[in-house]
């Protein structure tokens, strides 16, 4: 039983907690908060790249790069942009558990840990591991400190990332920055050299020198997923059934308004979970 000091130490430990301006341990991935410094992720969903489908131009580009970095070889940051539920996340964890064991690392960061970024990538310099620093779902308005820190970082200003650390990021935009209408509509108000505004909005993503887009699924690479995901749950649909299982899964995306891997895989489990739970009864 903890004694009264250390549950003082505790409660104050939760209100204000501290820094931590390294990644201690030996630990496959981190998160990085403004507030609080580095903490261990000790619970991570990593995919195997076989069970990502219909993305094999994507995975085959993404590989090679990770490769060529966990081998010290020169690589590229990467974007990945494009549809939500396509696979964008789920392949850069997948990239985790292929490559942890050689020495690959990933540090988690939201946007407001990227206005830290001269935080986050000095300790990881002094490491002899392989970094990714993953930002996920990465958008900014232009005045954000998160995109002035990553823009100036990715250019060669702050330092510069070291060579054992690269950015990995998705975004469903493949600019970053949103565009507004206006820039496009000349008036009395707009800008005498609107082009010029764009390119500064455009400027970030061509810092990432890899590109991969997502693209939503055809209908039947949908219901491919949803096969393979059934089968990895150890689902058997008899033939009879087939065409009824397509029809709910097809359904089941439609009510969702997306045909992704992400609701295929959601679909698998309600459909597999309906199946176990009738035999349990």
């Amino acid at each position: 039983m903890n004694t009264p000091i250390e549950r003082i130490a505790e409660a104050l430990e939760r209100a204000f907690p501290r820094f931590r301006a390294e990644p201690e341990g030996t630990h496959l991935a981190w998160s990085f908060d403004a507030r609080e410094g580095f903490r261990p992720i000790l619970r991570m969903q990593l995919p195997d790249l076989p069970d990502l489908l219909h993305i094999e131009r994507q995975k085959q580009l993404a590989e090679r790069n990770t490769l060529q970095f966990t081998l010290g070889l020169p690589a590229n940051h990467m974007l990945l942009w494009g549809a939500r539920g396509t696979g964008k996340s789920s392949l850069i964890r997948a990239l985790l558990g292929r490559y942890g064991a050689e020495n690959l690392r990933l540090v988690e960061v939201d946007t407001q840990g990227l206005g830290r970024l001269p935080d986050l990538v000095e300790p990881l310099a002094r490491r002899d591991e392989r970094f990714v620093i993953f930002a996920d779902d990465l958008a900014f308005d232009a005045d954000d400190a998160g995109y002035r820190a990553l823009k100036a970082l990715l250019d060669g200003r702050l330092g510069g990332l070291p060579e054992n650390v690269l950015l990995y990021a998705t975004s469903n935009r493949r600019h970053l920055v949103p565009e507004p209408r206006h820039e496009n509509e000349p008036g009395p108000d707009s800008e005498l050299h609107p082009g010029e505004a764009s390119e500064e909005r455009i400027s970030l993503s061509e810092r990432f020198g890899l590109w991969l887009a997502f693209h939503p699924l055809l209908q039947e690479q949908y219901l491919d997923v949803v096969r393979h995901h059934l089968a990895r749950l150890g689902v058997h649909v008899p033939e009879t059934e087939r065409e009824t299982v397509a029809v709910e899964a097809v359904r089941f995306a439609t009510l969702r308004g997306s045909r992704s891997a992400r609701v295929a895989s959601q679909f698998a489990a309600d459909h597999a979970g309906r199946r176990r739970l009738i035999d349990v009864r």
